[in-house]
């Protein structure tokens, strides 16, 4: 782990791991989580040989937690700082929730610099909250909700997503090491993000993209509806849809020999 310091003085923990592998992969946690919750993609991926690039964003895991801001714009441009100073290329950037959002608006506010191909894992864009002239998403006050509770009680916040994140069952050890990981993370951040999350709009960052595009979808997402994936995929020219019938938000997990698989078979094919 090495820390890189970020152009207002932040410090950004960043994971690089497998330098020498043959090509890179740089994964975007989602919210509230941290480069931990990838834990079951590193091995597969050291096996096929891929570099592997995680980080905390500002606010979570390791990295420092400033008063703000937590824009998806100040995020993407950290992104952009690793990216230069680990002198990425011809990379995949693949983001979780709403690390795939803010993958998104690295793309387009640095029209997707280094980047070869992008991988969106139940991404939270290109708006997850509904608003004039768009019926998508999550009511606003869902949103509300989680922030109000952030405020006064956040353990339990902690809690009740952790319900809401899988389809499947699974081990109470496991529920509760992504609940550590999520209270890991700052509470300013936490709450900052939420309202990233409920107020950003990236309708125009998905016109951004011009890389081969795949989208890793559960269609019993019960935090970012799977309708979601479909407007990405119709704004995102050539995208591959990979919709996954039994999983919930947390794709990366519910499923994880199938979403294995079919990530690496991804990767591969556009190797």
């Amino acid at each position: 782990m090495q820390y890189i310091r970020m152009n207002d003085g932040v410090k950004i923990a960043v994971y690089d791991q497998n330098a020498s592998g043959r090509e890179t992969i740089l994964m975007i946690h989602g919210w509230p989580l941290s480069a931990a919750m990838y834990e079951y993609q590193k091995e597969l991926l050291f096996r096929a040989g891929f570099r592997v690039v995680t980080l905390d964003l500002r606010g979570f895991g390791r990295s420092d937690a400033p008063a703000g801001p937590y824009t998806y714009d100040r995020m993407a441009t950290d992104i952009y700082t690793v990216v230069c100073r680990l002198r990425l290329h011809a990379f995949t950037l693949t983001g979780f929730s709403m690390g795939g959002a803010i993958a998104l608006r690295y793309m387009s506010l640095f029209r997707g610099y280094g980047v070869r191909r992008l991988v969106l894992l139940a991404a939270a864009a290109p708006c997850l909250t509904q608003r004039p002239g768009y019926p998508y998403g999550v009511p606003r006050d869902d949103i509300d909700q989680w922030i109000e509770q952030a405020s006064v009680d956040r353990p339990r916040l902690i809690a009740d997503f952790g319900q809401m994140l899988f389809a499947c069952p699974h081990s109470p050890e496991l529920i509760a090491w992504l609940g550590d990981l999520s209270l890991g993370a700052s509470g300013v951040a936490t709450i900052a993000t939420a309202r990233a999350l409920r107020d950003e709009d990236g309708r125009r960052d998905l016109k951004a993209v011009q890389v081969p595009t795949g989208i890793f979808h559960g269609r019993k997402d019960r935090i970012v509806p799977f309708e979601l994936a479909l407007l990405q995929q119709e704004g995102i020219p050539h995208a591959a849809l990979f919709p996954f019938d039994n999983s919930g938000h947390g794709i990366f997990y519910d499923e994880l020999d199938d979403f294995n698989r079919c990530f690496l078979d991804f990767l591969k094919q556009r190797s």
